[in-house]
């Protein structure tokens, strides 16, 4: 499969990426974060990178563009139960352009 070209919109800055599809670009993303919130051993840096967690993504290729929730947790209660920094992520849903 050939990569293809995605703009991650995520707070009002938009982040050039490759990728296969629109939720594997953003899933990407997220792990990254959630990799430096673990790896951090400052707790105050911790609260930092926490609260500035993206809460809601919109990744656009060249026609279709898709909305994406992420509910992240300090520690997991669903499926991951007892890990640090899980997150969901849901589609909103997606629009032509």
């Amino acid at each position: 499969m050939v990569k293809k070209e995605f703009i991650m919109v995520i707070n009002d800055s938009q982040i050039p990426v490759l990728g296969h599809t629109h939720r594997n670009v953003a899933v990407k993303y997220l792990m990254k974060m959630r990799r430096s919130l673990l790896m951090t051993k400052d707790p105050s840096k911790v609260e930092n990178l926490y609260t500035s967690l993206p809460t809601q993504i919109m990744v656009m290729s060249k026609r279709i563009s898709r909305a994406y929730d992420i509910n992240w947790e300090r520690v997991g209660t669903e499926n991951f139960e007892g890990s640090r920094f899980p997150f969901t992520i849901s589609e909103q849903g997606h629009v032509q352009t």
